[in-house]
């Protein structure tokens, strides 16, 4: 049997060898102060966990998770949008365009829009607004020649983005190259830049955006509240903040349908498509766990915005938020 002072130098050594995290309350080695800070911060995250789809996984885990599913995706995201909503889905970025409403001058920031969707619409929807100011300027001087009415008319020759940027900011390397790909493709040239940022620590300046938006992204965010604070911090005071994201269908029976088909066919279309079902099974099982309108939205004045609003589209199967900086 060991003595009592055996014991004692035991339990002094292990005193001496280890110490508590005060943070996740586990024994970490008694290293130095900075050696020991990044034990127990790593045990810390390692500990927090969140979902992913319908599993349980850790904070670190998930951002490497969804990043891979969005690099696998990346080429034929686009092409799958269509086939899973059967093209619906532009109708319900029109409608996100047609709330915003932008005019010449204005500055958005497209989070979590990778493949450029939502700024070309914004860069479209410019054009048009300028086209269609100039076309009644143009009629305003019936009796100006006709030298002045070509100075004055020039439909695309000018600034065709009308002194507006759009900024893409997104996480994954793969889906800002697609968007490029695509912008250079559709002949989008000035007011457009791109920019690899995380949505939860956003490389921009504060009070620096006119307009604020994320489409079909914000669920893929581990911490969809500091997503909000960054997206609050960046806008300028009178800034809009615009969420377009699946939601919840209200209707039982549309629920059922919808619900059958998420799971059932989405994932065969993810296979025969982008010969990847594991991504968009994922992408199924994320909807799933988004907050409903009503919560979303009360997470949305937490972040500080005012005036927060939803419109559901198709039922509730996406919902539109929004709200202002003030």
């Amino acid at each position: 049997m060991a003595s009592s002072g055996g014991v004692a130098r035991t339990l002094c050594s292990l005193y001496y060898r280890f110490s508590v995290c005060r943070q996740c309350q586990r024994q970490v080695p008694n290293l130095s102060k900075t050696n020991r800070f990044a034990v127990s911060t790593r045990l810390y995250s390692e500990q927090r966990s969140t979902h992913f789809g319908f599993e349980t996984v850790s904070e670190d885990e998930k951002t490497e998770k969804v990043y891979k599913v969005f690099e696998n995706v990346a080429q034929k995201y686009d092409v799958m949008n269509d086939a899973m909503s059967l093209g619906i889905h532009r109708l319900w970025k029109d409608a996100l365009m047609h709330l915003m409403s932008p005019t010449p001058g204005t500055l958005l920031l497209d989070v979590a829009g990778g493949t450029g969707d939502i700024s070309f619409r914004f860069l479209d929807y410019i054009r048009s607004r300028q086209d269609r100011e100039a076309r009644r300027d143009t009629l305003s001087r019936q009796s100006a020649s006709w030298q002045e009415i070509t100075e004055a008319y020039q439909p695309g020759q000018s600034d065709t983005q009308g002194g507006v940027q759009a900024v893409v900011c997104d996480i994954n390397k793969e889906m800002l190259k697609v968007g490029r790909q695509r912008a250079a493709d559709r002949g989008y040239g000035t007011g457009l830049s791109w920019v690899v940022g995380n949505a939860e620590e956003l490389p921009f300046d504060n009070d620096k955006f006119d307009f604020y938006t994320i489409a079909f992204g914000i669920r893929n965010v581990t911490h969809i509240d500091q997503a909000l604070q960054e997206a609050h911090r960046v806008l300028k005071p009178g800034g809009r903040f615009l969420c377009l994201e699946f939601s919840r269908v209200s209707n039982p029976l549309l629920s059922r349908v919808y619900d059958a088909y998420s799971f059932q066919l989405i994932p065969v279309l993810g296979e025969v498509i982008a010969g990847d079902w594991k991504s968009y099974q994922y992408l199924v099982e994320s909807i799933r766990r988004f907050p409903d309108q009503e919560e979303f939205k009360a997470m949305i004045e937490d972040a500080g915005f005012f005036k927060v609003q939803f419109h559901n589209l198709t039922g509730g199967v996406v919902a539109i938020h929004s709200g202002f900086k003030l």
